[in-house]
């Protein structure tokens, strides 16, 4: 494996985040080379800064996606921590309908939600999964699902929605896989009725979202760990402006806007927490 110098370190850590926002230190080094170290092998670079020239360098840009679909942590699970689609399930999407449905029996309730952050896919078709169970027919919804991620590779496997035996294995019950995926030789498809809820885009969650509109909900889970608090700061102010007056953030459960973002209130339902707009 390619060693990384510590005078490449401060070099390469700086040039990830000015290109995802994801903040490394020194004590990264153990990941940088672990993530880094096939490109730079398929680059035939010398150094972990010959391959950060090779970097600037490519007006393509494929090399800098490939950085990013490296460095960027793609963990997730079909209906990870359970607590937010209990909480989506039974608090946040019974209120939405209610408080969304016409008094016109002829027009659809509109619902709209973003999955930030949302990796290869699973966040969002668990979301899609709990919405079909609540309502059955959906005929009388206008229901648009939006998943957005920086990388290239899990924004294809999310628009694919094609999982193998390991990733069908975490999070989903027996009753759930016949239901709602079909077999693909050795992996599983999400049925099209479930797929065709959920559109993807890359976005880069440092920069302006520009023409995404307002959701009623937005999902920003165990993304914002990675990025400085001043980054922080910045997101869930963007984030904010996103939302919907009535709408609701859910972030991960380890995570907490306190001293972030003054113009969200955290709310409790049972032993789930949310937040919404002051």
């Amino acid at each position: 494996m390619l060693k990384i110098k510590p005078e490449e370190i401060k070099t390469i850590t700086q040039y990830i985040y000015d290109i995802s926002g994801i903040h490394l230190d020194a004590s990264k080094k153990y990941l940088l080379e672990t993530r880094l170290n096939s490109i730079a092998e398929q680059q035939n670079c010398a150094s972990y800064q010959d391959l950060y020239r090779k970097a600037k360098a490519d007006r393509s840009q494929k090399l800098e996606r490939q950085i990013i679909d490296a460095i960027s942590t793609n963990e997730t699970l079909f209906f990870r921590d359970t607590g937010p689609f209990e909480l989506l399930r039974h608090k946040i999407f019974p209120e939405l309908i209610d408080n969304r449905t016409p008094k016109v029996p002829t027009l659809k309730t509109n619902l709209r939600i973003w999955s930030a952050a949302c990796s290869t896919g699973q966040e969002i078709y668990s979301v899609a999964i709990v919405l079909k169970e609540l309502l059955g027919d959906l005929s009388k919804y206008s229901i648009k699902l939006m998943g957005t991620d920086i990388s290239d590779a899990a924004i294809s496997q999310a628009s694919n929605a094609r999982y193998n035996k390991f990733e069908i294995e975490r999070g989903l019950s027996k009753d759930k896989l016949t239901k709602y995926f079909t077999t693909s030789g050795s992996h599983w498809k999400v049925k099209d009725d479930i797929r065709a809820m959920a559109t993807f885009r890359k976005i880069n969650l440092m920069q302006p979202f520009t023409g995404i509109g307002k959701f009623d909900i937005i999902l920003c889970r165990n993304v914002a760990i990675y990025f400085t608090l001043e980054d922080r700061k910045k997101l869930f102010n963007k984030l904010a402006n996103a939302l919907e007056p009535d709408g609701y953030l859910i972030i991960g459960s380890t995570e907490s806007l306190t001293g972030v973002c003054p113009r969200f209130v955290p709310k409790r339902h049972l032993r789930f927490l949310f937040y919404q707009l002051k």
